[in-house]
This record gives C-alpha cells, sequence and structure tokens, in this order.
C-alpha cells in the first residue's frame, strides 16, 4: 500500500474532473479524497496497492474528456488508512483536519 498526494494542473475544473476522478479511483480500488484548490488546481489524496496506484496515475496524466492536464505533481506521504473515495469541498476539508 502506498500514499500518495497529487497535485493536477490545468484546465481541470468546471468539467467534472472530481467525479471522473471518484469513479476512476473506485474502478482501480483506490480510496482517499478529490478537491478543488483556489488556484484552479485539484489535489487528490489517494491510497492503495502499487498497480492500482500506477493505473490511477496514468489516468490522472490526462483525464476525464474535456481536461487539458499540464503539469500533475505528486509527493508520497503516510498512509491514513481511507476506506472510500469522496469528493470534498475545500472549505469543509480545512475545518475538518486541522
Amino acid at each position: 500500500m502506498k500514499h500518495l498526494n497529487i497535485i493536477v494542473k490545468g484546465r481541470v475544473q468546471r468539467i467534472g474532473f472530481r467525479f471522473r476522478t471518484m469513479e476512476t479511483a473506485y474502478k482501480f480500488g483506490v480510496f482517499g479524497v478529490v478537491m478543488n484548490q483556489d488556484d484552479n488546481s485539484v489535489y487528490i489524496e489517494a491510497e492503495g496497492e502499487e498497480e492500482a496506484m500506477e493505473k490511477f496515475l496514468e489516468w490522472c496524466h490526462s483525464g476525464p474528456l474535456g481536461a487539458k492536464v499540464e503539469e500533475v505533481n505528486i509527493t508520497e506521504d503516510a498512509l491514513k488508512g481511507y476506506t472510500s473515495f469522496e469528493i470534498k469541498s475545500r472549505a469543509r476539508w480545512q475545518n475538518t483536519n486541522k
């Protein structure tokens, strides 16, 4: 298992990117959260088995129809034990993870 923090930049908001990210995560057995950022990027925390994470990251580099991914920044972090994949609002996420 590994945990990755992923920031996707480009045309990734207002096109269903978060919803498609959640669908793709479930498809590959990846758990975590996705949310829009104030700088128009999308932030993802994802956990899963190595092979599933590789497939998920490959998808993140292209995104759904209508996306124009220009940059994907990835950092590895400690596991948090996610058991689902959710879309979060940035404000709610900040208030619950202080």
